[in-house]
């Protein structure tokens, strides 16, 4: 098992504040608590009754896999978002997000097909600028029921990107997961995402062409405006 960890949902998904070279797979330390990965800042919001996160991973396409994108293979870009409890356990909500994208080397244009909470659409990018909007980015993406998390507790966020995940099982997992009925991010060891952190966090050899991890900054829920 190598040290260093290597850096697709939904995400999925504004490069803000983090250390780049902390987040990536080439770090030297390799984290042994979601606690301990990179920090990141996250916009966290209330809309209606469910808490959502905004947060950049663009910084996973590099130079190499910008140029995978522009070969005219799938390339599959992955997101995941695991709620933990800032005192320590098990997670209780997990959002995901992923993108196809194929190049059409006739027409110059990307074609991507995005699963996220809410169902999957279709868009098309002209360039990888385009594709990082659509794939680069979580916005506003459902985190968790407000309901779900307690006034006496504050949480953070896990994110795991990956691009082109071995697993088709693994994909389809996560496809399936986004298209739960809203509300449903609530998350236990019997849920086929579930798994310790290292063995979601902590890359094996070859499981992914490039892995990204970081933690967004922690926070209490979020309550409506007065």
């Amino acid at each position: 098992m190598i040290k260093r960890w290597a850096p697709r949902i939904l995400a999925l998904a504004i490069v803000t504040t983090a250390s780049p070279s902390g987040a990536r797979a080439d770090d030297d330390a390799t984290p042994k608590t979601p606690a301990a990965l990179p920090a990141r800042t996250a916009q966290i919001a209330l809309d209606d009754r469910v808490v959502t996160l905004t947060v950049s991973f663009r910084d996973v396409v590099d130079a190499e896999i910008s140029r995978k994108l522009q070969s005219g293979l799938p390339t599959v870009l992955t997101m995941r978002g695991y709620v933990f409890p800032e005192a320590g356990g098990d997670p209780i909500a997990l959002t995901a997000k992923s993108c196809r994208i194929v190049y059409d080397l006739w027409d110059e244009v990307f074609r991507i097909q995005l699963t996220q909470p809410g169902g999957q659409t279709s868009a098309v990018a002209v360039n990888v600028e385009g594709v990082l909007r659509n794939c680069g980015e979580a916005k506003k993406i459902p985190l968790a029921a407000r309901a779900l998390m307690s006034d006496a507790e504050r949480y953070f966020v896990a994110v795991l990107v990956e691009v082109n995940p071995v697993s088709p099982e693994m994909l389809d997992r996560i496809k399936k997961w986004v298209t739960r009925p809203a509300g449903g991010s609530a998350i236990g060891p019997g849920d086929s995402l579930f798994g310790s952190f290292v063995g979601l966090f902590v890359a094996k050899v070859g499981d992914a062409d490039k892995k990204l991890a970081f933690r967004t900054q922690a926070f209490s829920p979020p309550t409506a405006a007065p």
